[in-house]
C-alpha cells in the first residue's frame, strides 16, 4: 500500500498541476476570444506566433474531425490504463514516471474539454503548424521524454555490457 501511495505522490501533483494550467489557459482564451479569433501577444513574431480561439473536435493535427466520442472512449482507457499501472513502475524510473504524468495530464486536460464543451479548446497557432493547447503538449513531451528516457538506459546498458564484457577497460 505505501509503494502504491508513493508513486500516486509523484504522478498526481504532476498531472494535476498541468491539467490546472491547461483548463486556465483554455478559459482565458474562451472568455477573451471569440471563435477563430487572432490575438498576436508579440506583434513581432507574427504571423509566426499568435493565440486563436479554435475547436477541435477530432485528434491531434485536426484529423478525424467529429469523431469527438472516440477520442473520448480513448481518453477513459488511456487514463485507466495509466492509473493502474503507475504503480507498478519503479520507483528510479523517471524519466517513464515523468512520462507517464504528462501523458495522463494531457489525456485528461482533453477530456475534460470533450465532456464539459463537445470539443478541445485548441489556441496555440505557431507558424503552418495545426493549432495546439497545454495538454496536447504533454502529450508530445510525454513521448520526448520517454524517448529520452528509453535512449539513456540503452547507453546506460551498453555501457555496463562493455564494462562487463572488457573490464580492463576500467583499470580492473
Amino acid at each position: 500500500m505505501k509503494k502504491i501511495l508513493r508513486a500516486y505522490a509523484f504522478l498526481f501533483p504532476i498531472s494535476l498541476t498541468l491539467i490546472a494550467l491547461d483548463q486556465w489557459t483554455k478559459s482565458l482564451v474562451r472568455t477573451n476570444l471569440v471563435l477563430n479569433e487572432f490575438w498576436m501577444p508579440v506583434e513581432w513574431l507574427a504571423p509566426y506566433l499568435r493565440i486563436v480561439n479554435w475547436h477541435n473536435t477530432g485528434a491531434a493535427f485536426g484529423i478525424f474531425q467529429g469523431k469527438n466520442s472516440v477520442f473520448m472512449a480513448l481518453a477513459f482507457v488511456i487514463i485507466t490504463l495509466i492509473l493502474i499501472y503507475f504503480p507498478m513502475t519503479e520507483d528510479d524510473d523517471f524519466f517513464f514516471r515523468l512520462a507517464l504524468s504528462l501523458q495522463l495530464a494531457g489525456a485528461s486536460g482533453n477530456l475534460i474539454d470533450r465532456l464539459s464543451r463537445g470539443y478541445v479548446t485548441d489556441f496555440v497557432s505557431v507558424g503552418r503548424f495545426p493549432v495546439f493547447n497545454v495538454a496536447d503538449s504533454c502529450i508530445t513531451m510525454g513521448v520526448v521524454v520517454l524517448l529520452i528516457g528509453m535512449w539513456i538506459e540503452e547507453r546506460k546498458t551498453d555501457h555496463e555490457t562493455r564494462a562487463d564484457d572488457h573490464p580492463e577497460s576500467l583499470g580492473a
